[in-house]
């Protein structure tokens, strides 16, 4: 391999690393937005809505658990998968070690785990999303009540994450398009 074949895949390796440790960084954070949403799943709570048929009931308490869990599920699984993306690409750089490995490594398994990480990551982003619905309804009364508090927090919630799931999904489909993985190339010459 020539030496600006070379510095062109150790640049490639750099960003998708970097990339990699943004989504598993990232999804840290909403790990631990789990589990504040987890501290108010206790039954009993009281909405700050007065009225008796705005106080949620025992089945949004329930969601909130559930949809938390899903949302755990999913971005452990992604943090999983960028995990072991993460450690195979450097396996595929190192001159001591990339000889052996890159024969077991595809391009398509690792572009399949690329696009897992991403799949999951959004998976997690939507049920976080379901379960905080559920945490301003547990706080502010529920929505059918069309309390303004819970309308203009739900509103913002949705139109926000949603935006921003729109412009993820749009990097990671362009990134993911233009991915250029061969495994079998990165021997050093």
């Amino acid at each position: 391999m020539a030496p600006s074949e070379n510095s062109d895949n150790r640049g490639k390796h750099s960003v998708a690393v970097t990339a990699l440790d943004g989504v598993i960084n990232v999804n840290s954070l909403f790990t631990i937005a789990i589990f504040v949403g987890l501290s108010l799943a206790s039954p009993g709570q009281k909405s700050l809505n007065s009225s008796k048929r705005c106080q949620p009931g025992i089945l949004t308490v329930k969601q909130l658990v559930i949809f938390e869990v899903l949302s755990f599920s999913f971005f452990l699984f992604s943090s999983l998968i960028a995990l072991a993306i993460k450690l195979s690409l450097h396996l595929l750089y190192s001159e001591d070690l990339s000889h052996g490995f890159s024969d077991i490594v595809s391009a398509t398994l690792l572009r399949a785990g690329m696009l897992m990480t991403a799949i999951s990551s959004v998976m997690g982003c939507l049920f976080l999303m379901v379960s905080m619905l559920n945490v301003v309804e547990i706080k502010t009364g529920m929505l059918y009540c069309g309390a303004k508090s819970t309308i203009i927090s739900v509103t913002f919630l949705i139109i926000l994450v949603s935006s921003g799931l729109l412009v993820y999904i749009s990097a990671a489909w362009y990134a993911f398009i233009h991915a250029n993985v061969h495994p079998h190339e990165n021997r050093t010459a």
